[in-house]
C-alpha cells in the first residue's frame, strides 16, 4: 500500500446512511477520547483561538461545522470558560445520527446543536466571530472543498480555521497500534486508516484551497487550514 497519494475511492464506514447504529453510536461516543489523543486542538487554541477571542467584545460566537458528538466543543468550550472568554457555541452537522450523541450529552454552557449543514445556516442569515471544523476536509471532493471552505468563510465576521489530519506512513503505522485499545465494537480502526489514506500533505491541500487559505503544520501529522472570514467584521 502506497501513501505517495491521496485514495479518493475510500469511503469511510460510519459515512453509510445503512451502517451499524449501534456501532456508529459507539464511534461517536468514542471519538471524545480519540480527539484528545489526535487531534491536538489544544495547540490551535493556544495560537489561534484564545487570542482571537481576547481581541473580541463578548459574547463572541463560535461555529462547528460538521460537529459530530460534540467532543470539539466541549473541549474548546471549557478552555475558553477556565480563560474567563464569554462564548456562544453552535455545532451543526447534517447528519442526524451524530446530532443525537451530540444532544444525548450534557452541554457545555451556552452551547446549541442543531442538524443543519452550512448552506442552511447562510440562508437563514446567520454569521459567526469564528468558524471551526474537525476532520471535514478530507471527506470532501475537490467540488464539496471548494464550496465547503467557501460557505465558510461567508458564516464569519472574523477568522475560518479547519483542522484535518496530514497524510504520512508513520502517523498509519502509529494510529494503527494506538487505536486498537479504543476499537472494539466502532469504526474506529477501519475509518481512521482510511481517512489517513484520503488527507492531503500540507503542499496538496495548499494547492487546492488557493488565496487566501494559509495551511500550516499546527502538530505532528496535523494541519490547519487559516483564512479571513468574508463576512464582514
Amino acid at each position: 500500500m502506497s501513501l505517495a497519494e491521496r485514495d479518493v475511492a475510500l469511503r469511510e464506514l460510519m459515512d453509510d446512511p445503512s451502517c451499524d447504529p449501534d456501532r456508529l453510536r459507539a464511534t461517536l461516543r468514542r471519538f471524545e477520547t480519540i480527539n484528545r489523543l489526535v487531534s491536538r486542538w489544544r495547540p490551535v487554541y493556544r495560537s489561534r483561538i484564545r487570542p482571537f477571542l481576547a481581541t473580541r467584545d463578548g459574547p463572541v460566537r463560535v461555529l462547528d461545522l460538521g460537529c459530530g458528538g460534540g467532543d470539539v466543543i466541549s473541549q474548546l468550550s471549557r478552555w475558553a470558560q477556565s480563560d474567563g472568554f464569554e462564548v456562544e457555541w453552535v455545532g451543526v452537522d447534517p447528519d442526524p445520527r451524530a446530532l443525537e450523541v451530540a444532544l444525548s450529552r450534557p452541554a457545555p454552557p451556552r452551547t446549541t446543536f442543531l442538524c443543519a449543514d452550512a448552506a442552511d445556516l447562510l440562508a437563514t442569515g446567520e454569521r459567526f466571530d469564528l468558524v471551526l471544523s474537525n476532520h471535514v476536509v478530507h471527506h470532501l471532493t475537490p467540488a464539496e472543498l471548494g464550496e465547503f471552505v467557501e460557505q465558510s468563510r461567508d458564516l464569519s465576521r472574523g477568522i475560518v480555521l479547519h483542522s484535518d489530519i496530514e497524510r504520512g506512513r508513520l502517523a498509519y503505522a502509529l494510529y494503527a497500534i494506538g487505536v486498537t485499545p479504543f476499537a472494539a465494537g466502532t469504526f474506529l480502526r477501519t475509518d481512521g486508516l482510511r481517512s489517513i489514506r484520503r488527507s492531503y500533505l500540507q503542499d496538496e491541500l495548499a494547492d487546492v484551497l488557493g488565496t487566501p487559505w494559509q495551511v500550516e503544520k499546527s502538530a505532528r501529522f496535523r494541519l490547519l487550514a487559516v483564512a479571513p472570514g468574508s463576512a464582514g467584521g
